[in-house]
């Protein structure tokens, strides 16, 4: 599959919608080469039974950060990428308010990508999780 990359924050926004991002309403701050901004405004659907932010809410929030970060920042030439590992340590959860997601690259190169992301509870600021995760960057045949 290729990859169209957006222009704006807007297009960013737009491509969510009818997808996961969409549908959990990740709400897209910053899409840069170095940086992916993003947060959720928690709802009951974003809860577990016990009333917590569900931890899928959390991996689907950084998941979709790092992933628009690679997107964002394909070699040249590049068709798409692929997710070949996920990493996430949750440390505390929310129950309401916001949770903010900070996605960094830690590497870019032409084979892979290594993303992590900072998941935080606001207002509280708390950090509810670290995220790390690998790309595999797919070059057309």
């Amino acid at each position: 599959m290729d990859v169209d990359i957006p222009n704006t924050l807007d297009e960013w926004k737009a491509i969510g919608a009818g997808y996961l991002p969409g549908f959990l309403g990740i709400e897209f701050e910053a899409v840069e080469p170095n940086v992916v901004q993003a947060r959720i405004a928690i709802g009951k659907h974003h809860l577990a039974r016990n009333g917590f932010l569900h931890a899928a809410t959390i991996v689907a929030l950084a998941d979709s950060c790092c992933g628009y970060g690679a997107t964002r920042s394909l070699p040249d030439g590049a068709s798409a990428f692929t997710t070949v590992e996920v990493t996430t340590n949750i440390l505390s959860s929310a129950r309401e308010g916001d949770a903010l997601c900070t996605a960094t690259p830690l590497h870019q190169g032409r084979t892979t990508q290594v993303w992590d992301a900072t998941v935080v509870s606001s207002p509280s600021d708390r950090v509810m999780a670290h995220f790390r995760c690998t790309h595999l960057i797919l070059w057309p045949k």
